[in-house]
């Protein structure tokens, strides 16, 4: 079973997360999620354990237990449906980037060029 663990410290290796699930049982695999520019933990994981029933208990047993002074969240990992994936292209909202969109009616800014071309909102106001 897969299991979900999330609220971890910083400082938590994956190796002491193995250790914490293997007083429960068999542990296939420990995967700590980081930060593929920094390498820094995102504070989640997932521990694969081979028996449902072992993976059950640690679930009981570990969920909201403190772990160097974080309450740590355990359940079972439910994958994603391939459907509510969010692709960055499709879900940004307009404007940003180079020359990038932009409105007329005030509020945010664009990037590099973009943003509002009026004197109501803050933004990036172009030469006239």
């Amino acid at each position: 079973m897969n299991i979900f663990v999330g609220s971890l410290p910083w400082s938590i290796e994956e190796a002491d997360l193995r250790e914490s699930f293997e007083v429960y049982g068999s542990v296939s695999s420990v995967k700590i999620i980081t930060d593929k520019f920094t390498g820094r933990s995102k504070g989640f994981g997932f521990v694969e354990m081979e028996s449902d029933e072992e993976a059950e208990k640690a679930i009981a047993e570990l969920n909201g237990a403190t772990v160097d002074g974080r309450t740590i969240v355990v359940n079972k990992s439910e994958p994603k449906p391939e459907g509510e994936r969010k692709s960055f292209s499709n879900n940004r909202p307009s404007g940003g980037g180079y020359n990038g969109g932009g409105n007329s009616r005030g509020g945010g800014s664009g990037g590099y060029g973009g943003g509002n071309r009026d004197s109501n909102g803050g933004g990036n106001r172009g030469r006239y």
